[in-house]
């Protein structure tokens, strides 16, 4: 009788301590040097909604969210419009981040494109021309590489797609980013306003290489920042195995922008 408690109190010792070893490995804890927040914002070439041109209303959002990467659209470079003031610039100069300008047309007396904002320094940069009819507004893709805490090298792309009803030159452009991204040297990330909504085509071409970070069943609405009705701005990654979707946020400031910024965490993952 001893010898039969004894081997059931054995057999619940061992069972007490499995169940404590699987309960330490099922919650070990995510090694936060792989964890980055990347922004997507379509900044309104710094106007605002009300039109008073206010960039530290822009940076405020930007701060706020405390992003590691931020993909800015409609970003002027000197223009008259925006006082000939070179918008990344300052923004980086305000958010204490490393900016990037990459230039998708001249114009009013500057340039107009796309810009990134970076805690990480650049190791290499690149700006890719995006297919356009002639006479439509040109549109490019920026990328970044560079090094995260965890000491990966990864790349980020920024980019703006045409907003016209006609989704041809959307069509070309996603199509000219799968190509251009077709072997990444680095998991990358892509993110902006793709002017498009989940499901039609330019985003099913990019969905054939790239994985979206959005809840199918809830792709949360970005624009008009005052009444989100549709999504437009986007974050996708490659190749799917090397990134875990945490969390995704829109915040909706009416003033900084007609578009909601797009927040999106996410764990880099080993190979």
């Amino acid at each position: 009788m001893i010898e039969k408690e004894s081997f059931k109190k054995t057999i619940s010792i061992i069972l007490a301590m499995m169940f404590t070893a699987y309960t330490v490995w099922s919650q070990v804890p995510i090694d936060s040097s792989k964890i980055i927040k990347v922004l997507s914002f379509n900044i309104l070439h710094g106007a605002t909604t009300k039109g008073d041109f206010d960039l530290d209303l822009i940076a405020k959002v930007i701060i706020d969210a405390n992003p590691d990467f931020v993909a800015l659209q409609e970003v002027d470079y000197k223009t008259n419009r925006s006082k000939k003031y070179d918008l990344v610039t300052e923004l980086g100069w305000r958010t204490k981040m490393a900016p990037l300008f990459g230039r998708a047309m001249y114009y009013d007396n500057g340039e107009y494109g796309e810009g990134v904002l970076s805690k990480h320094t650049f190791i290499q940069t690149k700006n890719i021309a995006l297919p356009c009819t002639p006479g439509n507004e040109p549109r490019a893709a920026l990328e970044i590489i560079t090094v995260i805490p965890s000491g990966d090298t990864i790349a980020f792309v920024g980019t703006h797609l045409d907003h016209l009803d006609d989704e041809k030159d959307r069509v070309a452009q996603a199509k000219k980013i799968n190509e251009a991204f077709s072997s990444p040297k680095y998991p990358t990330i892509l993110a902006g306003d793709l002017n498009a909504i989940p499901g039609s085509r330019p985003i099913n071409i990019l969905q054939e290489m790239w994985t979206p970070s959005y809840n199918k069943d809830n792709p949360m609405a970005t624009f008009p920042s005052d009444n989100p009705q549709k999504k437009i701005d986007y974050v996708m990654y490659h190749p799917k195995n090397r990134w875990k979707i945490l969390k995704t946020e829109i915040i909706q400031d009416t003033v900084a922008s007609d578009h909601c910024a797009y927040l999106v965490t996410m764990e880099f993952l080993d190979n």
